[in-house]
């Protein structure tokens, strides 16, 4: 018991019973699905990214493995907020947070959506300011730091939940970006999204996925997402959800010490399954054991005390 209560978070008010959170984009499209996710052992779920209207996303294929991680393009497709406000209030029981994912074309979208959603019963909301292949959203907007404080700014106005905001990579400075949301009011930030890249098919001589750019996760980004997480630590005074190339208590650990308060598992459930959660919970115990830590709360940023 005393090792299950070292694995409590806490983010923004949010109460974790682990330090593990389903990512965005990966399964987060029904009440079903999240919760059986949370029966796997996450310590907090993340919709699919949702906007005021629906979406259809890109034609196939959306989706590659390359040698490296996995490429997507997909293209934020989703039943609008509408509809998917209904699949929200399904999990008014949900034994753990739930956070819900959205994104707009402007800051009075991302505010509509945000109140739809925080009125279903979201418990917090990821404002997804770092989509790199959906033109007039995402990071054509989350890379303008005078832009992600406005989006941020009218969402804090218009819900009493907590707001996150994801950060993209795909810019010189990502400080700059978490230091817009923090002067804006964001409760937290979530670093990384994925990082703008493609492939081509040698044989066609053509881009494989249907949009040619997508972007890029799995264990190739970690070492960019720890650097990323590492840096607004050491800078700002705000929790950072780690996400990029989670697939081990390692990783996990990694984050924390480079100062996450929490991570994100996403491309590694297309590895390792749903028990990924289950497996990286149980490694940080043991690590938490072994420095003689009782808290995460410990270890979270000790690399910058080094």
């Amino acid at each position: 018991m005393e090792k299950a209560a070292g694995l409590q978070v806490e983010i923004a008010g949010l109460n974790l019973r682990n330090p593990t959170i389903l990512a965005s984009g990966i399964l987060g499209v029904s009440a079903d699905i999240l919760r059986e996710v949370a029966h796997a052992g996450a310590g907090a779920v993340t919709t699919k990214s949702v906007g005021l209207q629906p979406r259809r996303g890109y034609a196939n294929p959306t989706v590659i493995q390359v040698e490296c991680g996995l490429l997507n393009a997909v293209g934020l497709p989703n039943p609008g907020i509408s509809r998917f406000a209904e699949e929200i209030k399904k999990l008014d029981d949900l034994e753990v947070p739930l956070i819900t994912s959205i994104y707009g074309y402007s800051p009075k979208e991302y505010a509509e959506v945000a109140a739809k959603a925080a009125a279903a019963g979201a418990d917090a909301l990821e404002l997804n300011l770092s989509c790199p292949h959906v033109k007039g959203a995402g990071a054509e907007i989350g890379q303008n730091p005078r832009m992600i404080k406005t989006v941020v700014r009218e969402v804090k106005d218009c819900v009493d939940v907590p707001v996150f905001a994801k950060l993209t990579p795909n810019v010189a400075d990502i400080v700059k970006l978490a230091e817009a949301a923090a002067s804006a009011g964001a409760d937290a930030v979530t670093a990384i999204n994925t990082v703008k890249a493609m492939a081509i098919d040698v044989e066609t001589a053509r881009p494989v996925l249907a949009n040619r750019i997508g972007g890029l996760s799995g264990g190739a980004i970690k070492p960019v997402a720890v650097r990323c997480v590492y840096e607004i630590s050491e800078r700002l005074d705000l929790p950072v959800i780690g996400c990029g190339g989670v697939r081990t208590w390692r990783d996990a650990v990694e984050f924390l010490l480079a100062g996450a308060s929490a991570v994100q598992i996403g491309s590694a459930i297309v590895y390792e399954d749903l028990g990924v959660f289950k497996s990286v919970a149980e490694g940080i115990a043991a690590y938490l054991e072994k420095r003689g830590s009782r808290r995460v709360k410990d270890i979270v940023g000790l690399a910058h005390r080094r």
